[in-house]
Order: structure tokens, then sequence, then C-alpha cells
């Protein structure tokens, strides 16, 4: 395997992950949102959403015009762009992509908003415009779903409706597998195996699975509710009951439901948490049993289980 096939075949193989992480984590990030409001939350959603896209992109690009006649200096120069129509545009020369003007218009977007928006605030233009990102992003879900978006600053807000979100997930999931697709064949034809994923990772789920979100919230639920209702024991269970609850508020049951699925609840209980913990004679030994759970190196005894094997 000579330089250029070390390159194309690991180290674009490592960037499939990355872009394939970023995007996993945009659309993760905006089911979890409550409203389109806050202008560091509708940021963090692009800004991951246009990163982890235009990776992709560029490793399509990379996988159809590099050749041993084609100056290597100058491809690499010409990777330095944050415009994903025009990353588009040369993925088109080569090969057929499925992709039509919702997803065209969402790309415009993101190219707009890495070019423009992402630095606007050290502007001070941008004190008559504040949010240019989330008015961008509500114009688009207003023109694609025929709807009109409460205006900013209206008194029931912005809330992130379901039809968004599935929107969005529908757009970048038809971008992204479209590339996936090209960047799969491309590799087949060149004898590498640039598209190969690590088994559970995100671009895993991004590129080859559903990215279902709320498929990913039933999976906690019922989980939830398995540990809080088997009469089945092992040693792992045992161990588990017998570290004593904190004395959370049973009122605010909904507050920490949240925390399971979003990032920003987690913050709003944490500091209830830490006044529980002050309160604790011995807390060194219940943080040290705290860190065994979920830890994988970790093995707990079964009693039937042994008595079984004999």
């Amino acid at each position: 395997m000579n330089p250029a096939e070390f390159w194309k075949n690991f180290r674009l193989g490592e960037e499939l992950g990355i872009s394939g992480a970023f995007t996993y984590n945009g659309l993760r990030r905006f089911y979890e949102l409550r409203n389109l409001d806050q202008p560091d939350e509708v940021f963090e959603v692009i800004y991951n959403l246009a990163v982890g896209i235009e990776r992709l992109l560029k490793i399509a690009v990379v996988l159809l015009e590099h050749a041993e006649d084609v100056d290597q200096e100058d491809l690499e120069k010409s990777l330095i762009t944050h415009n994903h129509l025009d990353l588009l545009h040369r993925v088109r020369r080569h090969v057929p992509i499925n992709v039509a003007g919702p997803h065209n218009e969402f790309l415009k977007l993101l190219a707009t908003f890495y070019k423009s928006h992402r630095y606007d605030r050290f502007s001070i233009s941008s004190i008559t415009d504040p949010q240019k990102e989330r008015d961008a992003l509500c114009r688009y879900f207003s023109k694609q779903l025929g709807l009109e978006l409460p205006k900013p600053g209206s008194l029931i807000g912005t809330p992130n409706d379901a039809r968004y979100k599935k929107l969005l997930q529908k757009v970048v999931q038809t971008i992204c597998r479209e590339l996936y697709r090209i960047i799969w064949s491309r590799a087949d034809e060149l004898n590498l195996y640039t598209y190969e994923l690590r088994r559970g990772s995100k671009a895993e789920t991004i590129f080859l699975g559903e990215a279902d979100t709320p498929a990913e919230n039933v999976l906690w639920k019922e989980l939830l509710l398995f540990f809080m209702n088997t009469k089945t024991t092992s040693g792992y269970l045992k161990f588990l009951r017998g570290i004593p609850a904190l004395d959370f508020d049973p009122a605010l049951v909904g507050d920490y439901l949240d925390c399971f699925q979003s990032d920003a609840a987690k913050a709003l209980v944490v500091n209830e948490l830490e006044h529980l913990h002050e309160e604790l004679e011995g807390k060194g030994e219940r943080f040290h049993m705290i860190e065994v759970i979920g830890s994988p190196d970790v093995y707990f005894d079964d009693e039937d289980e042994d008595e079984w094997l004999r």
C-alpha cells in the first residue's frame, strides 16, 4: 500500500468516524431542545451538522478527484473551504447523487452559517439582528412544512415541534446516506476500506442505522422500568439494591427523568445532588460504589449462577 492509498484508506476512514460523530451529535442535540429560542442551543445544533456534513463531503471529493496525475498540494488547498454546495457540485461532476431541493437548501443554510453567522456576534452590527441562525432555521422549517412559526420574542416562544425534528432527521440522513453510498462505491472501486465503520459508533448509527432518537429514548425508559420492577436477581442487581438511595424530592420526578434524555436537564438538577452529597457521612465509600456502576472491568459473583454451573 503506497502513501496515497494509506491516506485514503486509513486517515479518511478516521474522518468518516469523526463526520458521523459530529452529525449524530447535532441531530441528538436538536431532538433534546424544548424550544428554538436559545442562541447557544441552536448554534450547537447547526455547528455540529455543518462540520459533520462538510467533512463527509470532503471525503467523497478526495476519493473521486485524487489520482496519480493530480497535484496533491492543489487538491489539499481546494479543500480549505466551508461551502457545502460547492463541495456537492464537485461530487456531482463525477457521480449522480440523489438529493433534491430541500437538501440543497439545507446545505446552503449550513454554508451561510459557517461562513457568516458563526462569527457574526463579534461584529457590532449583530446588535440589530442577534439570532440569524435561529431565524434561518425557522425560515427553512416554515418553507418546507408550509407553516407559520411564532415570531421571535412571542410569549410562547418557538416550541421545537415534532414535525421539525422529523424533517431535520430525514433531510440530514438522506444527505449523509447518499454521500456514504458514494464513498462506499468509490472506495470499493479503489480496493480500499475507507467505508468501514466501528461497530456501535455514532457514525454507524448515522450512515447505516436509523439514528432513531425516539427509539433511543424508549430504550432508557424500558431499562428504567426493568430495574425498578424486576423480581429476578443477580450479583450486580444485589450490589445496586445495596446502595441506599438519596433523598430526592418525589414531587420532582418529571425533572429527574428528564436528566436521562437531556444534558440541559442535568444542569438543573446537579445543584440538588451536590446538596444531598454534602449532607452525607462517608461520602468517599459511596462515591467508590457509584464509580463501580457501569464500569466494564468489574465482575459480580452470582451465587445462583455458580450453583447452576456446578
